[in-house]
């Protein structure tokens, strides 16, 4: 299975370099004890006037863990390893680190740069693709939390771009494919596998919505209204997944040629009468032709293994999996990857003017779409109502 990647409008925004005083990793928080646990789901689903004995029906998987999200040590984990490669560059950036939807809060993490002397702010949102969810989500909550901590006007916050097709976010999960497939053979279970690589279900509506309204995927106009054609490709958000998919199959080919492969989704949830993306990962594991021996399962739209991956993947897919007994390997997520952690640097210095003789960086991507836009159209990734947001062209 080959696909050909879309490409960006030619009207993609770029910003000039400017010299930043620190970096913001920008997180969406999870809980950290059995106690956190609804408080961190009414966070999430505030405003939405879900009832706390919904929100304990949903609770289950945290409370298989403990409480504990593992995201929050991940990102950690992620801090610490940024802060090493910017180390052992020279460049001088300290690290801060706040989240949506619990502690560390956005609103804290402004208010402690600012009394640290910071003005001038790079965010690297731990997304990789262009959704509302993903990005503009982000970019609202942090122009919110700007208000919240009384600090509108006293900061400029921008953000590298999104990096679903930089090397340093493609190459280590070409490796992990790669990984999971010499696993299938070495168990004996090589010989007709079937690779999934899963990423969060959005609506349809906000699939439609992502990325720039100036093009389809196919780089035609957009027709008035966003036209039936749009909706069925799922916007920018599949466009983006699908080429990356395309792409990592491409660069395992030489040692594992015409592994046929799909796109699928996980994690959906709210009002079952809404579209969302499709398939279902279970329900695409339980389709799976008979000859299939073995599966490898790549959370290609995850940077880490947090709970969503533990709990959807590991558990539940992985049930589906062994229901129908088919062996099923599911890789790893970059995580703290040496080559992600570098990459993101290197998005920091595309951005980041060391001195004032700076040339531009080069703008590394793997696909055609990118490399992606630096500031976002107004409408870009655009919700229920537009909100104001950091790091857009507004």
């Amino acid at each position: 299975m080959t696909e050909t990647a879309p490409t960006l409008a030619a009207s993609t925004r770029t910003r000039p370099a400017t010299t930043y005083d620190c970096i913001l990793l920008a997180g969406f928080g999870g809980p950290e004890g059995q106690d956190d646990v609804i408080p961190f789901l009414r966070n999430v689903t505030a405003g939405r006037g879900v009832p706390d004995e919904r929100l304990e029906e949903v609770s289950h998987h945290y409370r298989h863990f403990g409480g504990v999200s593992p995201i929050n040590q991940q990102n950690r984990d992620l801090k610490a390893a940024l802060e090493g490669e910017i180390a052992s560059r020279g460049l001088g950036l300290p690290v801060y680190w706040g989240n949506r939807f619990w502690a560390p809060y956005f609103a804290d993490a402004l208010r402690e740069l600012h009394a640290d002397g910071h003005r001038k702010v790079l965010v690297l949102v731990t997304t990789a693709f262009s959704s509302y969810s993903g990005c503009r989500a982000y970019r609202e909550d942090l122009a919110t939390a700007l208000d919240e901590a009384g600090l509108t006007g006293e900061l400029e916050l921008d953000k590298v771009r999104q990096y679903f097709d930089h090397p340093g976010f493609v190459e280590p999960n070409v490796d992990a494919v790669r990984g999971g497939l010499r696993e299938l053979a070495a168990a004996g279970k090589g010989e007709a596998p079937h690779v999934m690589f899963a990423t969060h279900s959005i609506p349809s509506s906000a699939a439609d919505a992502s990325g720039p309204r100036e093009t389809l995927p196919d780089g035609t106009p957009v027709p008035a209204g966003g036209g039936e054609e749009w909706h069925a490709g799922g916007g920018w958000y599949a466009a983006q997944q699908r080429a990356v998919s395309a792409l990592i199959m491409e660069r395992v080919a030489d040692e594992f040629p015409d592994v046929p492969w799909s796109l699928v989704y996980q994690s959906r949830s709210g009002d079952p009468s809404v579209p969302w993306l499709e398939p279902d990962i279970n329900l695409a594991i339980e389709a799976l032709p008979e000859s299939v021996t073995g599966l490898v399962v790549s959370p290609v739209g995850f940077v880490s293994d947090h709970m969503e991956v533990a709990w959807d993947l590991d558990n539940e897919a992985l049930e589906t999996a062994e229901g129908r007994g088919l062996p099923m390997v599911r890789v790893p997520t970059v995580g703290v990857d040496p080559a992600f952690v570098s990459g993101l640097i290197d998005l920091v210095e595309e951005r980041h003017m060391t001195s004032e003789g700076d040339v531009p960086r080069a703008r590394p991507a793997l696909t055609d779409i990118g490399p992606w836009q630096d500031v976002c159209p107004t409408d870009c990734c655009l919700g229920r109502t537009a909100k104001p947001t950091i790091a857009s062209a507004g």
